[in-house]
């Protein structure tokens, strides 16, 4: 059972006995939680594993320090301000910390970004030439090969160390960061996608997209 199975059915099991409904039971719980309970209201787009090697610390410790930071109550924007002045976190994996955090407070559903839209995230290291897949993703006819069926349009400068891709109902964004013996770890975030149908069916989409891509 996932965690946001489990968080779901800890709902239920309070409204049978409370007979409060949903989403007065939720937010009892994610009260609870956040006096100390570590159960989390729905699950971030990305690993543990990956947002502690970007960032240097895992979801459970940036739920520590962000529950504990008094201006959380301001928003998303300064949550992400925050991460980015006070730990160094650069734009894009700023972004990325505030968003899972806002999931696993139940500060937002799943996958929803501050605007309403929802975004997919995957990511994967992979036996790739990063300098390729770069030219690859910012040349038209790269972006052809890369994504056939799809029309494109790069959304970004071609040396922006995060590219941008209009593809589908969105915009994905590529981090590419070369690793060592010839791998380079690939992070994916679709956003802008219209609903959590979407959202399913790109993290489908990337999952394979990233598998079809790695040559070892």
């Amino acid at each position: 059972m996932t965690k946001q199975e489990s968080f779901k059915r800890r709902v239920r099991d309070r409204m049978t006995k409370t007979g409060e409904r949903y989403n007065a039971a939720r937010r009892a719980l994610i009260d609870k939680s956040s006096a100390g309970d570590r159960g989390w209201a729905s699950e971030p787009d990305l690993s543990d594993d990956t947002i502690k090697e970007a960032t240097g610390r895992g979801w459970d410790e940036w739920r520590d320090l962000l529950d504990a930071w008094p201006g959380r109550s301001d928003g998303h924007t300064a949550i992400a301000g925050h991460v980015h002045d006070e730990y160094g976190v650069d734009g894009w994996w700023s972004q990325a910390v505030t968003v899972g955090y806002e999931r696993i407070a139940g500060l937002r559903l799943p996958y929803q970004q501050p605007d309403g839209t929802f975004s997919a995230g995957k990511s994967r290291t992979v036996s790739a030439d990063p300098e390729l897949l770069r030219t690859m993703l910012i040349d038209d006819e790269g972006r052809s090969d890369l994504f056939p069926g799809f029309e494109t349009e790069l959304r970004s400068r071609p040396t922006s160390k995060v590219l941008r891709v209009a593809i589908g109902p969105g915009t994905a964004q590529f981090a590419i960061d070369p690793q060592p013996g010839g791998r380079v770890k690939v992070a994916i975030q679709h956003e802008h996608l219209p609903s959590p149908a979407e959202v399913d069916n790109w993290k489908s989409y990337w999952s394979d997209w990233l598998e079809a891509i790695d040559l070892g």
